[in-house]
């Protein structure tokens, strides 16, 4: 839909609908194994009324991205560098096993992106999360400096945590047949993390 008009309550609606099932189909299938079809059908609508809205299927996967990067970001973003160092990071682990937990498509979705090479995000990840990750390190290693943390190289601390929290998304029902429900997960998590610091 090439209009500049704001979208009526059924096209929001439609849209909404749209990535909805782009969403599920996208993180079952990954980009390459979804077909605008899938997500029509997903989304109980005909294919060319799916186009009306998107073009493509990668507009429909850029919209996704998009819409959900910031999301992903917004835990990092609240690292506070004139917090109390430890519990600013255990709160980042926490929020980001949450994120996992509570949104496992996506995060499956956004890794899966990485895991192709992030054509489709190449850009955004250069500019927003470029920054933002040099910020966190510049915090990180301003707090080991100080003595406030454990002196580890900073970029791999976070990778660390972004490996650890990818898990609960990626292997959601192992985590369900081993752990049990989310909640189980999440709400003790700060306890284990202070003990592992």
């Amino acid at each position: 839909m090439t209009s500049e008009k704001p979208f009526s309550a059924v096209q929001n609606k439609n849209r909404a609908a749209i990535l909805a099932a782009a969403l599920e189909t996208f993180s079952a299938h990954g980009f390459r194994g979804t077909r605008l079809e899938q997500i029509a059908n997903n989304a109980g609508m005909s294919k060319p009324n799916v186009i009306y809205y998107f073009p493509n299927k990668e507009a429909i996967f850029v919209t996704l991205l998009n819409s959900h990067i910031d999301k992903w970001l917004a835990p990092l973003r609240e690292i506070d560098p004139d917090g109390e160092p430890l519990e600013q990071v255990i709160e980042y682990i926490v929020k980001k096993v949450r994120m996992s937990a509570e949104m496992p498509r996506e995060s499956r979705l956004f890794a899966n992106e990485i895991v192709q090479g992030a054509p489709r995000l190449k850009e955004s990840m250069n500019s927003d999360l470029k920054g933002l990750f040099d910020r966190t390190v510049n915090i990180l290693e301003k707090w080991m400096k100080e003595g406030k943390l454990a002196e580890v190289p900073a970029d791999h601390l976070i990778y660390s945590i972004w490996a650890t929290t990818q898990h609960y998304a990626d292997f959601e029902a192992q985590i369900e047949v081993l752990s049990g429900t989310p909640e189980k997960i999440v709400a003790p998590a700060p306890t284990r993390l202070l003990r592992a610091f």
